[in-house]
């Protein structure tokens, strides 16, 4: 994994330079930044009081508008069940376009399955150049704006929202702060960390999320996390979301 401020590298070589007469600027492609959204939903107990052949037909219809937005989003399905009393099921997208989240909710909320939903959580963050990353010879920098996803069975959802004394520091001395969390989770080589920003969107100013094929280890870095400074800064009481990456039809199926 590697940590990448673009910000950092740009205004340290901001200044007057000496270059070749014959040699162009250059330039890489303008790519988007991305929206993020982790949506978490809570199924109504008179769901389970319906016959098998009734929720099966929701479920088709709900799946249908589900998978005509699969070109436009990218769209990521995790099941809770057994896993936490607040929500049964998360979905993960990522796309260029707010109004496209938007209108996927409105459609999905008009089928006969999404009136027996509840939206539990419901969190919105957008891609910066910063961010946790894997190493990858063939990304060239503009790709570290966009989410790699859903590669891992298990993923854990950890809303990060700091006290007033963190942004009473210096950038130089946050910056730090993040390394030396980047440090402790370099050591985690198969656990996958995504770090977006929600700043403006809620009084999170980060999602952090954190994608393994084994639980274990992410308790064994969760507990190191805790020791670093920067966790002193960190509010307490946010939820944190136990989620396994699951097909729609899965999800579907574990409600009852």
């Amino acid at each position: 994994m590697e940590l990448v401020d673009l910000d950092k590298e740009d205004s340290e070589n901001s200044g007057l330079r000496l270059v070749a007469d014959n040699k162009e600027p250059e330039s890489f492609p303008v790519i988007e930044k991305q929206f993020v959204n982790f949506m978490f939903l809570r199924v109504s107990p008179d769901w389970r009081k319906l016959n098998k052949e009734t929720k099966k037909v929701f479920k088709s219809e709900f799946q249908k508008i589900f998978n005509s937005f699969e070109q436009e989003l990218l769209l990521f399905n995790y099941s809770l069940i057994g896993f936490d009393s607040k929500a049964d099921l998360m979905f993960w997208r990522i796309g260029n376009s707010l109004d496209l989240i938007q209108d996927m909710t409105a459609k999905l909320y008009r089928t006969n399955l999404g009136s027996y939903f509840e939206t539990v959580d419901n969190y919105l963050s957008v891609t910066q150049k910063m961010m946790f990353v894997p190493p990858d010879v063939s990304e060239n920098t503009e790709d570290r704006f966009h989410v790699k996803a859903g590669e891992k069975k298990y993923h854990f959802l950890y809303p990060c929202e700091k006290n007033s004394d963190w942004y009473e520091m210096s950038n130089e001395e946050r910056e730090k702060m993040i390394k030396e969390n980047f440090m402790v989770g370099k050591k985690f080589q198969n656990i996958k960390i995504h770090m977006t920003h929600a700043f403006g969107f809620s009084e999170q100013e980060y999602l952090i999320s954190f994608e393994t094929d084994e639980p274990k280890d992410f308790l064994a870095l969760a507990e190191e996390l805790r020791q670093t400074p920067a966790s002193k800064f960190t509010l307490r009481g946010m939820p944190i979301y136990t989620c396994r990456l699951r097909s729609l039809s899965e999800c579907l199926d574990s409600l009852g």
